[in-house]
């Protein structure tokens, strides 16, 4: 597979370092590596707002000017399928990686045996961005990505998926539907399946979606979403 991966971190050691882990186990997996390092936020966002093609980033959270937090939110605007995987040396913004949908959490200093499984999630995550799944539209039907697929909702005989742009609706029961998916979906509802890319928020009776939308969680359901979330995460 070909990567093109980002490191962006103030700390010109720690940026060499994630880079090397990168490129070592891109080599060891068989991907073609573009590797870049970027010492600020800003100059990684000047980049990606010209080349919006970059697949995986590693990002340190505390940064001079705009931290890796800001950053997350501004890349998220664009895209739900770069993977962000965040460098902290601090648990208290853990809480964070909620709102930008990030993959993992590395606490400082990175050890390579907890980042190249990390790297192998991504890059699992990263083969599906181009499977997608026929949906009705108009008098015909398009292509839609499992990626951009933000939630589906149970409708009577029919389903609803709903992306951040457009909801489809189709004759089909959720259950066959659901066939159709992959592990990045969840049923928190028996007329529900949210994408946990796509999941900015829980509480005890309901999920936030990207989209704004809120989705009814089932009564009791809440240890296992949080559960799936934290692992997925």
């Amino acid at each position: 597979m070909k990567l093109k991966v980002a490191v962006c971190d103030d700390d010109a050691v720690q940026r060499g370092y994630l880079g090397e882990i990168a490129a070592a186990w891109a080599k060891r997996e068989s991907h073609l590596l573009e590797l870049r390092q970027y010492g600020r936020a800003e100059d990684f966002l000047f980049d990606y707002s010209e080349e919006k093609d970059f697949d995986l980033l590693l990002l340190d959270v505390e940064m001079p000017g705009m931290n890796g937090v800001e950053l997350a939110k501004r890349v998220r605007l664009d895209s739900s399928v770069i993977q962000i995987i965040f460098i902290t040396g601090y648990y208290e913004y853990f809480g964070d990686g909620f709102d930008v949908s990030a993959l993992h959490y590395l606490l400082k200093p990175v050890d390579e045996k907890k980042l190249c499984p990390v790297l192998d999630r991504a890059a699992g995550n990263l083969s599906h961005r181009q499977r997608t799944v026929l949906v009705a539209h108009g008098e015909g039907s398009v292509k839609v990505a499992l990626s951009d697929i933000v939630y589906v909702e149970a409708e009577n005989v029919y389903v609803a998926v709903h992306t951040m742009e457009e909801k489809y609706r189709m004759r089909m029961a959720l259950g066959k539907f659901a066939q159709l998916l992959d592990e990045t979906f969840f049923k928190v509802h028996r007329s529900f399946l949210v994408n946990l890319n796509h999941v900015v928020g829980i509480t005890r009776t309901e999920v936030t979606m990207a989209n704004g939308d809120r989705v009814p969680l089932s009564r009791g359901m809440y240890g296992e979403v949080h559960a799936a979330l934290i692992r997925y995460l």
